[in-house]
């Protein structure tokens, strides 16, 4: 497994010194996640093959964001994320199909995005067009020679692989976000495993605690101070097979960011390393 790091692109300034960041701290893998359709360009596109070559750092995949109002809770959230509105579902499905355009464009297969709350009943109204529209977005991909990846957290496991089920295109996959599955309150991580398990082709390596009310989502910590059990995830992942990128993510800023970065590839390295003293003695 391949410890990497998400890397933002919202401005094309950014790029290079990005890029450095990755190779200075001993990252060779990122995310590249970008939220501004602007920058999804063919000259950008030449810009970032050249510096991921220049820095050897290979991009597993390509995080790919929409336009429109996005809210983070869980009364606003399901009226703003995601393809769940259906007020901006066209333009969003856009987004995507750019988006991997893009991704195309810079050799990445996997793209990945947060569909927003898929409703657990599948006979809520809202399922069947909501999958209609994932089915579009798949498609497309699938002529790209893509996977359209599902980040964790807004629903559970079961109606993730449900919606997997009913679209059927046969590319989609998962992006297991560690700490979203306890933010939303959805899920455990390694528990999740046994339901969407075999689907798992990226995860962002997040920790988190489990919200405390009914409004909010529970709070972000580094890594190993939160709920995930990942000794026992990336063993569960070990036995499905996995052996890919485990790209490391901390959603805030400035020196503590960097801090807990660098401290998380030390933690994961220690599992890792755990990992294979065990195999060599079995």
């Amino acid at each position: 497994m391949r410890i990497g790091l998400l890397l933002s692109y919202n401005r094309p300034e950014e790029l290079e010194k990005g890029f450095a960041d990755l190779a200075a701290h001993g990252f060779d893998n990122c995310q590249l996640c970008s939220w501004n359709p602007a920058v999804w360009t063919d000259e950008n596109a030449k810009k970032v093959r050249a510096l991921a070559e220049r820095y050897h750092v290979t991009v597993s995949a390509f995080w790919c964001g929409w336009e429109g109002p996005a809210v983070w809770n869980f009364y606003d959230g399901p009226l703003t994320l995601g393809l769940l509105p259906e007020e901006y579902r066209a333009m969003r499905v856009q987004n995507l199909c750019d988006g991997a355009d893009f991704a195309k464009k810079i050799g990445v297969t996997d793209v990945i995005t947060h569909m927003g709350f898929i409703p657990e009943n599948p006979n809520d109204p809202a399922f069947a067009p909501m999958c209609d529209a994932i089915r579009i977005v798949a498609q497309h991909l699938k002529e790209n020679g893509q996977y359209l990846l599902f980040e964790t957290g807004q629903e559970t496991p079961v109606a993730m692989l449900r919606c997997f089920e009913t679209v059927g295109t046969g590319n989609l996959g998962v992006n297991l976000d560690t700490a979203n599955l306890i933010l939303y309150g959805k899920a455990n991580p390694v528990d999740a495993l046994d339901v969407i398990g075999r689907y798992v082709r990226n995860l962002h390596m997040k920790d988190g605690l489990y919200p405390e009310n009914g409004h909010d989502l529970g709070h972000e910590t580094p890594l190993g101070e939160g709920k995930v059990d990942f000794p026992r995830l990336l063993r569960g992942l070990k036995a499905l097979g996995y052996d890919s990128w485990l790209t490391i993510e901390r959603e805030i800023s400035g020196e503590k960011q960097i801090a807990d970065i660098l401290a998380a590839k030390a933690y994961l390295e220690t599992i890792l390393n755990e990992m294979e003293q065990e195999n060599a003695t079995c």
